[in-house]
């Protein structure tokens, strides 16, 4: 058994079983990797993938076993080469994040930007998606940290540490009738078109639950995963925006008008996350301490002792989170 043969059998199962994208993904042939993938099988005596004829049809029950134990190998494998580079060059390397586009345009810049500064040799990367490809980018070890809020529960195989809480606002143009009233109640935010976040993204399920707990309506009518692109739609008298308060800048969105939506609306958290297992080098301690400050190298190394997500989650109550 080799360890080329375990990473062709998880790269061909995260390339939907297309032998020929992973062979393109590898920069390596395709009867390389079917050459290998049958070697590995007759050593161990068993199907990791069915076939029709030439082509791999589904992951047989043994071969998941198989390659949840050659993930684990493979991760261990990367951590051996984290820590030899940490040893040998602390402050150089590479560094890949995952979220959501809020988080990339109005949470993260300023963390960003202090992190190159601090590190300048390590190479940044961002990649932006759903909160489903963020869990399974993260999951397969393709990225290195996932920061979200929506639907954690997407995030089981990774430990997830709270940075922050958050909360939305109304944004309308100046001469809306809300933009009148000193206290907005949900009732009065009903009457209109809403323009707000896809579902599934940057705390919507929040706004949908406040509606429902009233037997309210939530009329949207248009919904974007760019807190900018909604601010346009507002602009164009399409509905009411509703997006995060850190979404609001009140230079380039002084023809809005803003309204405190933080008493109709349960806060969202922020949390920031990494597979498992993970060896995490001097500068990721220190990303992570930069984008939330209370976790420090110390509380991450006690999350990562705690035995499970029920642990971590009891660990955390204690722990007083920032406001964003």
């Amino acid at each position: 058994m080799k360890l080329q043969q375990l990473r062709y059998i998880w790269e061909v199962a995260n390339h939907n079983l297309n032998v020929s994208a992973t062979a393109a993904s590898l920069y390596t042939s395709q009867p390389g990797i079917s050459k290998q993938i049958r070697l590995l099988e007759d050593e161990l005596g068993a199907e990791i993938f069915s076939r029709s004829g030439k082509h791999l049809t589904k992951v047989t029950p043994i071969g998941e076993e198989i390659l949840s134990i050659a993930n684990r190998i493979l991760g261990e494998v990367e951590n051996i080469k984290q820590l030899a580079q940490e040893h040998k060059s602390p402050k150089s390397g590479s560094l890949d994040i995952a979220t959501t586009h809020t988080q990339a345009r109005y949470a993260l810049p300023d963390v960003i930007q202090k992190f190159i500064h601090r590190y300048p040799q390590v190479g940044l990367h961002m990649h932006q998606g759903t909160p489903v490809q963020i869990s399974e980018k993260a999951a397969e070890g393709t990225v290195d940290f996932a920061i979200a809020t929506e639907a954690l529960e997407l995030f089981s195989d990774l430990i997830m540490m709270p940075c922050y809480r958050w909360n939305r606002c109304i944004l309308v143009p100046k001469e809306h009738p809300l933009a009148t009233l000193k206290d907005v109640a949900l009732t009065d935010v009903a009457k209109y078109s809403i323009v707000t976040y896809v579902f599934g993204f940057t705390g919507r399920s929040k706004l949908d639950e406040a509606f429902s707990n009233q037997g309210l309506d939530a009329n949207v009518v248009f919904t974007a995963t760019d807190a900018d692109v909604i601010k346009t739609y507002v602009r164009l008298g399409l509905g009411i925006g509703i997006v995060a308060h850190m979404a609001y800048d009140p230079d380039v969105d002084s023809d809005l008008v803003v309204i405190e939506a933080s008493h109709l609306f349960d806060s969202s958290v922020t949390s920031i996350g990494f597979r498992k297992g993970t060896y995490l080098r001097g500068y990721m301690y220190d990303f992570i301490s930069t984008f939330a400050p209370h976790l420090t190298r110390d509380v991450v190394d006690k999350v990562m002792s705690l035995p499970d997500n029920e642990a971590r989650a009891l660990f955390f109550e204690t722990l007083e989170l920032p406001v964003c």
